[in-house]
């Protein structure tokens, strides 16, 4: 140990004294508010760092908390976010089932109204995949007694005719295929003609009737129906309403919108005969019950 020079004793033996002194003093001192003087000036010395302590560890403690918090809200949202996309999967899941049960109830309801008629339901399940040929795929085939050029309905009215079949399935050439055609007549003033598909294969939704000289009245609105002179289709059934006639050389240009919803087709109904279907009785009763983005049927027509 290093020692203290004999010359410093003194002063330092003091110095000891008087702080002994001074200590003794603070002891006996009484402040009137604060207690003793060396309880103040202990409390004085010591309050500072017990304020930082405190300070920091009510940071430490918040930081700590929040983290935690944030972590299992984190995990909260994460879950909610799961649970909403399972929600909106499962409500667009019983959307599709509920427009399904609607469209097999308006294939029903129509198989009722015309129980003297052999008629085969199908289900749409494939679709052309270019722009050449517009055609779909049904699950039916010859096992089920659907043989080439059998005409395809829905409801609302004509589809196409069968151009291929295989055992268990078959294809369907659609109206609005360019090769496509239909015998027809204007229902109202019961004026022939001929439906095909959009000229040149443009893939365009309208149809084009034929052959409706130039001096015969027609007007848009009006429906066009089938005429059966084609031997394929019954006549009578819906095929479309023209929305524009222009006047030509020798014949009217007519456009027609096609009654049947041939770009959102998943069940059709194969008619295995061409009798004629007596679609007066459906003047009261919907054919088919209306689901969003679903088409209406178009009026009844009234044979003359």
């Amino acid at each position: 140990m290093v020692g203290v020079p004999s010359r410093h004793k003194s002063l330092v033996l003091l110095a000891g004294v008087i702080i002994l002194q001074v200590l003794l003093l603070a002891v006996q001192i009484k402040r009137e508010s604060q207690g003793r003087l060396i309880r103040v000036w202990t409390v004085g010395i010591i309050s500072p760092f017990e304020r930082a302590s405190s300070s920091s560890y009510s940071w430490v403690r918040d930081v700590w908390r929040h983290y935690f918090a944030l972590r299992g809200t984190t995990r909260d949202n994460e879950q909610l976010r799961r649970d909403l996309n399972e929600l909106k999967l499962r409500n667009s899941q019983l959307e599709g089932k509920a427009a399904e049960a609607d469209r097999l109830a308006g294939l029903l309801h129509f198989k009722e109204l015309h129980e003297d008629v052999p008629m085969i339901f199908a289900r749409v399940i494939g679709t052309s995949a270019g722009s050449a040929s517009l055609t779909i795929q049904l699950d039916r085939g010859e096992q089920d007694k659907i043989r080439r050029n059998m005409a395809v309905i829905t409801p609302d009215g004509v589809v196409g005719k069968v151009i291929e079949t295989y055992p268990n399935a078959s294809q369907v050439l659609l109206l609005t295929d360019k090769e496509s055609g239909v015998g027809a007549m204007v229902a109202e003033s019961r004026d022939q003609g001929h439906v095909e598909g959009p000229v040149g294969g443009s893939g365009e939704p309208l149809l084009s009737m034929k052959y409706v000289p130039d001096d015969d009245g027609v007007n848009v609105g009006e429906h066009v129906i089938t005429s059966g002179m084609d031997r394929i289709f019954p006549r009578d059934l819906p095929v479309g309403t023209i929305v524009e006639v222009k006047p030509g050389t020798t014949f009217k240009q007519i456009k027609v919108k096609p009654a049947a919803s041939l770009e959102r087709l998943e069940e059709v109904i194969v008619l295995l005969t061409q009798q004629p279907l007596d679609l007066k009785k459906e003047a009261a009763p919907a054919l088919v019950k209306t689901h969003p983005g679903a088409s209406a049927s178009p009026p009844p027509v009234v044979r003359r």
